[in-house]
């Protein structure tokens, strides 16, 4: 049973739930290792916990979550441990292939994409293209993703518009800047959520989560159930929102 539902209205529906969910699913290796298992099991439980939690959010009426998939520092675990992230994502990107139109999810990957594995690539661009008939919840993926690597590719891109005389020094301020990051035209988002015990950040969404309300919590991701999102969407309900303002 949920916290709140699709069909609320209301004042207090708008003032409580979030438009825009991100969440650091970490945990699935530790999930695993506790109970005797391979760390490829884990992630394959997180895999599963992902699509509970992108029908849920659905149902609630959040627009956009977005998740911290795989990130460039991913890249140093075992071989072996990434190989079995990128099959995941394989078979993740073929499920959706026929399920996108069904269930009317929007799918969006963000990040350097062209590290990833060419037929991985094409998945994507497969995806992108069936997300464009669809009017449902915008589920962001982000890939190879880092925070820094996000503001210094922005940073480039913008000093090469300046260099060409497409853009001046000064006419770069916050919305500029914001609309070069691979989540250019997206809202901040509303409420970061990270599993597994961790209380930091880890190179997600860096300049995005400015205003972000933090949830850190102890469960593993291939536990986040909805009840755990409730828990989560209840401590955000409680939360006195005031951008660097006073409110009464």
């Amino acid at each position: 049973m949920g916290l709140f539902r699709k069909k609320e209205t209301g004042e207090r529906a708008a003032a409580v739930m979030p438009r825009h969910i991100a969440v650091i699913m970490d945990g699935n290796g530790r999930w695993a290792r506790k109970r005797g298992l391979p760390r490829g099991v884990g992630h394959s439980a997180g895999a599963e916990a992902f699509r509970t939690l992108v029908r849920y959010c659905d149902s609630l009426g959040i627009e956009q979550l977005t998740v911290f998939a795989f990130s460039t520092e991913n890249w140093k675990r075992p071989q072996d441990e990434v190989d079995d992230i990128m099959d995941l994502l394989r078979k993740y990107l073929r499920d959706c292939c026929t399920q996108l139109a069904k269930e009317n999810f929007r799918l969006r990957f963000l990040g350097d994409l062209d590290r990833l594995p060419e037929d991985i690539r094409e998945l994507i661009a497969r995806n992108r293209v069936i997300s464009e008939t669809c009017t449902g919840i915008i589920v962001n993926v982000c890939v190879n993703y880092g925070g820094r690597l996000d503001v210094v590719r922005a940073a480039q891109k913008l000093a090469g518009q300046v260099a060409a005389g497409e853009l001046s020094a000064g006419e770069i301020d916050e919305d500029v800047f914001s609309r070069a990051l691979w989540t250019g035209g997206l809202p901040d988002p509303d409420l970061v959520i990270r599993t597994g015990a961790e209380s930091r950040l880890s190179n997600f969404l860096l300049w995005q989560s400015a205003y972000s309300e933090l949830y850190f919590t102890d469960t593993l991701f291939p536990d986040f159930t909805p009840r755990r999102l409730d828990e989560a969407l209840r401590w955000y309900a409680g939360r006195n929102r005031r951008f660097g303002g006073v409110k009464a």
